[in-house]
């Protein structure tokens, strides 16, 4: 479904050339789940902007159903880290969806039944008339994920969308998601720093190294679902991936110490 081959990305400025990413290859097959995992400034959320259409490559290409991505399209829908900044606060959550419908251009005569479909979906129903504010964390993201299936895309890319959260919400959401994953059928890649979570919601966990972002190594994760970050294979796996992310980990902070030294 996605291709990305030999990518590179540039970011220029006044103050000098950011090299965000460099020679950044892989595939993504229709169904798959993907966990992008690396240290901070690797350059995860970069390839993610990219994926959407939102960020243009310095170099290489990225396909998506054998075409080129050149801009944001319906069929890759990006959900945030913060809730608070997607969802329009002065719509109820039932407008919320509706709204997603009405950019996307959805029939009209259709939208009754997506919503109710949605909401149901993510155990939001029964709040369809509240407003983001009213919810909790958890339920302002299930709320952001149902309005980005509403519109049916093909892929869903998910930048950290459980950081903020508490341990106890992350873990309902893990399962939430997977549910919803198996019911729904979307590709997902989805960005985080926890090593557990990427190995509790992945098929493949792609391990990126330190700025530019490369992907350093590939994890097949073929322990049965469902998982439980509390899991001893969860556990051992993790440890495994855990010690070559912190040699990235290492590398930021040399990288960061040297900045420090040369001031």
């Amino acid at each position: 479904m996605l291709e990305v081959r030999n990518v590179r990305k540039i970011f220029e400025s006044p103050r000098g050339n950011y090299h965000a990413l460099e020679a950044v290859t892989l595939s993504i097959a229709e169904g798959e789940f993907v966990c992008l995992l690396g240290p901070s400034g690797c350059g995860k959320s970069t390839l993610l902007n990219i994926i959407a259409g939102f960020v243009p490559v310095t170099g290489g290409q990225v396909t998506f159903e054998n075409k080129p991505v050149l801009r944001a399209d319906r069929a890759r829908v990006m959900l945030f880290q913060d809730a608070n900044s997607a969802l329009l606060p002065w719509l109820s959550v039932e407008e919320n969806i509706r709204f997603a419908l009405r950019v996307r251009k959805i029939a009209r005569e259709q939208w009754p039944q997506i919503v109710d479909t949605h909401l149901r979906m993510v155990s939001l129903d029964t709040h369809r008339g509240k407003f983001p504010a009213e919810l909790s964390g958890g339920m302002r993201q299930r709320l952001q994920i149902a309005r980005a299936l509403a519109v049916d895309p093909k892929m869903l890319l998910m930048d950290e969308p459980f950081a903020a959260l508490d341990a106890q919400t992350r873990d309902m959401l893990h399962d939430e998601l997977e549910r919803i994953w198996k019911e729904t059928a979307p590709t997902i890649v989805f960005v985080t720093h926890n090593v557990r979570e990427a190995v509790r919601l992945g098929d493949r966990v792609l391990l990126m190294s330190f700025r530019p972002g490369r992907i350093k190594t590939q994890f097949q994760v073929t322990l049965n679902r469902p998982r439980h970050v509390e899991d001893s294979d969860v556990a051992y796996l993790s440890k495994e991936i855990l010690g070559q992310l912190r040699e990235e980990i290492d590398r930021s902070f040399n990288a960061e110490y040297s900045r420090e030294e040369k001031r």
